[in-house]
């Protein structure tokens, strides 16, 4: 199955017990991080393209959820769809257009939380050079040490979507969907 893209986003943070101090700040493993999307290709099938290498920090403040960050960056080059032509043009003026615009970024501006593990994290995401606000509904997964690393580690999961004609990106429409649903599995490890 090919990777999905897009970003946007995004990342995240929520109530967790197991973490000791108000605030916290995290750096995302990309290693242990996914941030897929999908998209319909003429109805056939649901291409998915995954952002490889992605960057950033979470702060997590734990006795006050709703002041807490999440900034993260991703390169236009990692779109991944799993084969190389494919990838050429993905990166392409077509969609992604590396050589333009060689960033995306996702930058928290608002955390609200929903139930014990639940949230929603929004921000400004940036594509193709536009800003629109996207939401991501978030789940807690766990806080802790990494058994193998022992690293203090916190682990979200994520689900959203947006329209990529929304950011300018109109290559295919409607053969290829607007509509990008997005599903992203973070990891972070805590700041020496």
């Amino acid at each position: 199955m090919k990777k999905l893209l897009l970003t946007t986003g995004l990342i995240f943070v929520f109530a967790a017990p197991n973490i000791a101090h108000a605030a916290d700040n995290y750096t995302i493993d990309a290693s242990h991080t996914n941030i897929l999307m999908s998209v319909s290709h003429i109805g056939f099938s649901d291409m998915v393209l995954e952002a490889l290498k992605p960057e950033g920090t979470v702060v997590f403040n734990q006795e006050n959820v709703q002041n807490s960050q999440v900034n993260v960056t991703l390169k236009a080059q990692h779109i991944d769809g799993d084969d190389a032509k494919f990838n050429d043009h993905l990166h392409s003026a077509d969609l992604f257009d590396a050589a333009n615009f060689p960033e995306i970024t996702f930058n928290s501006t608002k955390v609200e939380v929903t139930g014990d593990n639940t949230g929603i994290v929004t921000g400004d995401l940036t594509l193709l050079g536009v800003k629109k606000p996207v939401s991501l509904d978030v789940t807690f997964n766990k806080a802790g040490v990494n058994p193998f690393s022992q690293a203090e580690t916190i682990g979200f999961t994520a689900s959203g979507s947006l329209k990529r004609s929304d950011f300018g990106m109109g290559y295919g429409l409607p053969a290829i969907g607007d509509n990008i649903a997005i599903s992203i599995n973070l990891e972070a490890i805590k700041a020496k």
